[in-house]
């Protein structure tokens, strides 16, 4: 995908990497309504707050850089959550491409996978009913499920597919030092049982290949953040346990490096400083860029009912910024996360009559009660509306007509 005509003359043009980066305090505090942002502006730690605004920059030798502004301290831990997906479906095209190049298979996006037991209680997993074709596990399939509607057992396959060692060293050889990532999502393991992968079999027609059981050798440390532990209380087995919880073990990525991962698949044509994927494949780029800007409801593979999956359920910054880019209009690319209090976005914003957009990284903490693990964490009553607004406000101030750019 590359940047259309018009989006290019529309770039800022400046001699230097970076423009003058925008104000973002003042941004929201000058807003319509800012009330909605002043309890986070006032206590940013509390509230974990980052955020970061990227938008394309035309330097003058013809390149392309970007223009950054900021909000929140960048060391301050966050808990990726379900954001970090992305970068386990890229680490996991990565690892059957390098399959592929060493054995001399052709094992893509058609690929059936088949997830074979090791720990008590596992079953087989070849088949997923949400599948129209046939029913069959496919990694098409799989990464799918893992951007429209963001599926834990999606990302936990790719987990099988890379191990642990393939999923960080895929992210640092590309530049993004900062990478973590620990463990599975929502299945419950220990430390050691997330060093060691289940057995993957690739089936393509008559070919099938055997991805073996495998250990870490890498060891995993979160000393780059501060404030790892968070809350002041959590539930364990029904029962309320008085004291912080730890995230040093827990996945982990600076928020810069989280939005240039989304830089590299959207716009590699966009100088981050770092080498991006080009281990991928042009067919398996453009169907991740196309998973992570389509709406479940535009899905034909799998399906999902419109009544039970909303258009911004996965699209945080979606309803604020429609008041600004009409429907009809606009595209969010995105990898959203949301778990113990934290609700992160990491989008590119597109209006698609022009290709101007922007990136946009954000993160929020909301747990008035302090509890980790009770389920009570004021997401619709504190996050969404802050996320609505801001994404109208970022929109207004760089997409609108007029705005000052």
């Amino acid at each position: 995908m590359s940047i259309p005509l018009l989006a290019l003359l529309l770039l800022p043009q400046s001699p230097s990497v970076e423009a003058s980066p925008r104000d973002l305090t003042t941004l929201l505090r000058e807003a319509a309504q800012p009330e909605r942002f002043a309890p986070m502006l006032a206590d940013a730690r509390g509230y974990r707050l980052q955020i970061l605004l990227a938008e394309p920059v035309l330097r003058a030798d013809g390149t392309i850089g970007l223009r950054r502004s900021r909000l929140g301290d960048p060391l301050q831990y966050f808990y990726p959550a379900s954001s970090i997906k992305l970068c386990g479906a890229l680490a996991a095209l990565l690892a059957l491409n390098a399959h592929n190049r060493a054995h001399g298979t052709a094992h893509g996006l058609a690929t059936q996978l088949a997830i074979e037991p090791r720990f008590p209680g596992d079953v087989r997993i070849d088949a997923d009913p949400s599948n129209v074709v046939g029913g069959t596990l496919t990694a098409a399939h799989v990464l799918k499920k893992l951007f429209l509607v963001s599926d834990n057992a999606a990302y936990n396959h790719c987990f099988e597919i890379a191990g642990p060692d393939g999923l960080n060293r895929a992210m640092w050889d590309a530049g993004f030092a900062s990478v973590r990532l620990w463990h599975r999502l929502s299945e419950v393991r220990t430390l050691d049982e997330n060093r060691v992968t289940r057995a993957v079999v690739l089936r393509d027609g008559s070919l099938e290949t055997r991805l073996p059981a495998r250990d870490a050798s890498i060891d995993l440390q979160n000393d780059l953040w501060h404030d790892l532990d968070v809350g002041t209380a959590r539930q364990s087995d029904g029962q309320r346990i008085d004291g912080p919880m730890s995230f040093s073990r827990k996945n982990a990525i600076l928020l810069e490096d989280l939005q240039d991962v989304l830089v590299e698949v959207i716009r590699p044509e966009i100088d981050t400083g770092k080498r991006g994927f080009p281990g991928l494949t042009v067919e398996q780029r453009a169907f991740v860029v196309h998973s992570l800007g389509e709406l479940p409801r535009e899905s034909v593979n799998p399906k999902f009912d419109p009544g039970k999956v909303s258009d911004h359920g996965c699209k945080f910054v979606l309803r604020g910024i429609r008041k600004v880019v009409p429907a009809e209009h606009l595209r969010v690319y995105d990898k959203i996360g949301r778990a113990y209090g934290f609700s992160v976005e990491n989008a590119w914003v597109e209006d698609r009559r022009t290709g101007a957009g922007f990136f946009l990284a954000i993160v929020l903490y909301t747990n008035p009660d302090g509890v980790l693990n009770d389920d009570v964490y004021a997401y619709e009553e504190i996050a969404d509306p802050f996320l609505d607004g801001l994404g109208e406000v970022i929109a207004r101030a760089v997409l609108a007509p007029g705005s000052a750019r």
